[in-house]
């Protein structure tokens, strides 16, 4: 990790959109001591700075903080707020961050000059309004990682990206806590926060969605080991696709082979109906994927199209 931000002689007149001087040594508070905000709390901590307070209430919280932030309070949020001088993480699901903004702004818990950013990617400046109206500096970031609330994820920290929307005043600021934390900003504008966090829903999320459909499938087989099947190939899937995008697509629906997709769907009708809609929805856009990418001729598309039409309307 870099090290910590710098202090650097302050101008006696600021421009309005000039970089702001922070102390070497941040004083961070972090609410909400679920898997990230606990796990972005301890890197600040091994990147130098004072994270003097935590809010978590839960059994699991408090066990994350005994594990990754051993010497760190537990307080309230408002109490974390107003400890936080330099720095306040706000770490809540998405649509609990607007209630815990204005609720620390209503009980006049924030301070002017604090940053507060929060780690929702699906949120951008916006809802940090009532923070910024009480003189806080908003800053919205957000790390592309799935966390699980352990020491493990510290080391899946080096080299990931984060979203970040900043007013440009603080973009100095957030480049510099980005690479205290390892990482590197990826500028998103704020009309294109919920673009930018449906893309890795739908990449990750539903990936772990489609895998676990997938090992479900082969049990339903016989299969007694299925993540041992899978892991190599989904791998070397994952791997192509991002190295070579649609020229990676394989399988069936990339050939055309409108015979197999019927066996497929027939099956798995008659096994797990409920995995017929997923696979049809994803057929017809690999399909569309695999014309565009003119890895599949028009004239072979059509009867696989017919397939996915008439299984829909059956089911």
């Amino acid at each position: 990790m870099s090290a910590p931000l710098r202090s650097r002689p302050a101008a006696r007149h600021r421009a309005a959109d000039a970089p702001l001087v922070f102390p070497r040594t941040l004083t961070v508070g972090v609410i909400g001591a679920g898997r990230v905000g606990t796990v972005l709390g301890a890197a600040l901590a091994a990147a130098g700075h004072r994270v003097v307070a935590a809010a978590g209430s839960s059994g699991a919280a408090r066990a994350r903080m005994a594990l990754l932030l051993p010497q760190t309070p537990t307080r309230s949020a408002a109490a974390v707020a107003r400890a936080a001088t330099d720095l306040l993480v706000v770490a809540v699901p998405d649509d609990a961050l607007a209630g815990v903004v204005a609720g620390l702004a209503e009980a006049g818990a924030l301070r002017p000059g604090q940053v507060i950013a929060h780690t929702s990617g699906a949120h951008g400046l916006a809802v940090l309004a009532p923070a910024a109206a009480a003189g806080a500096r908003p800053l919205a970031l957000h790390p592309a990682m799935t966390f699980t609330g352990t020491p493990d994820d510290l080391a899946r920290l080096a080299g990931i990206s984060y979203g970040v929307t900043a007013p440009a005043e603080l973009r100095a600021f957030a480049a510099r806590l980005v690479a205290d934390l390892g990482g590197v900003p990826e500028w998103v504008a704020e009309g294109d926060r919920p673009l930018y966090h449906a893309a890795l829903a739908h990449g990750a999320n539903h990936l772990v969605t489609l895998v676990n459909e997938a090992v479900d499938r082969l049990r339903d087989a016989g299969v007694d080991r299925p993540e041992k099947v899978l892991a190599p190939l989904l791998r070397a899937a994952l791997e192509n696709a991002l190295r070579l995008g649609d020229d990676a697509l394989t399988g069936p629906v990339s050939r055309g082979d409108a015979g197999t997709v019927r066996r497929h769907l027939e099956r798995l009708a008659a096994t797990a109906p409920e995995s017929v809609p997923p696979y049809l929805a994803l057929a017809r856009r690999t399909a569309d994927r695999a014309v565009a990418a003119g890895r599949l001729r028009p004239a072979d598309a059509a009867p696989l199209l017919d397939v996915l039409d008439g299984m829909e309307v059956a089911a």
